[in-house]
């Protein structure tokens, strides 16, 4: 009986389960996010910012650097993108009461991912470090855009931030 409300329990969870399931294959959950409020605005700021860059480089830099900025801006995109699932996993075991499946290890786990990608890069002499330092911080680059669109709406529309 016990196990049977359990199941009951987990059905009752549509968004999750279903999200949890097509996130791990990079489905609606990953649409879904990219498409709405902040994370979003983030995401499209990352990447606009990643391309502006690569494509400035690309009459004045070596190759080298160019391609440090197009793998650091992509790591720093598929970074972002598992922080937000395992963030919305994590806050989706706290609204819901199930038990986590998160594990510290898979969160640590993305950094030594990022981390062998660029050594490899580097060893092979196919990246520019520093170039692919810059590319990793598109992050911050889109941090200050959406301050700067926060700040606007704040003080010029005298809107509150919500």
């Amino acid at each position: 009986m016990a196990a049977r409300q359990r199941v009951d329990f987990l059905c009752k969870i549509p968004s999750f389960a279903d999200e949890r399931t097509s996130h791990s294959v990079g489905g609606n959950m990953f649409r879904k996010i990219r498409e709405t409020g902040i994370d979003g605005r983030i995401f499209r700021s990352m990447t606009l910012a990643m391309a502006l860059a690569v494509i400035a480089s690309l009459p004045f830099a070596q190759w080298r650097v160019t391609s440090g900025l197009l793998l650091g801006g992509i790591l720093a995109l598929l970074n972002h993108h598992w922080l937000s699932g395992s963030t919305t996993a994590a806050f989706a075991v706290l609204a819901h009461g199930v038990r986590p499946r998160l594990r510290l290890a898979q969160y640590i786990l993305r950094y030594f991912v990022i981390a062998a990608v660029v050594s490899v890069a580097y060893k092979l002499n196919a990246v520019s470090l520093a170039a692919t330092l810059v590319g990793l911080s598109s992050f911050v680059a889109a941090l200050f855009v959406e301050a700067f669109r926060e700040f606007y709406f704040a003080f010029i529309h005298r809107e509150e931030v919500s």
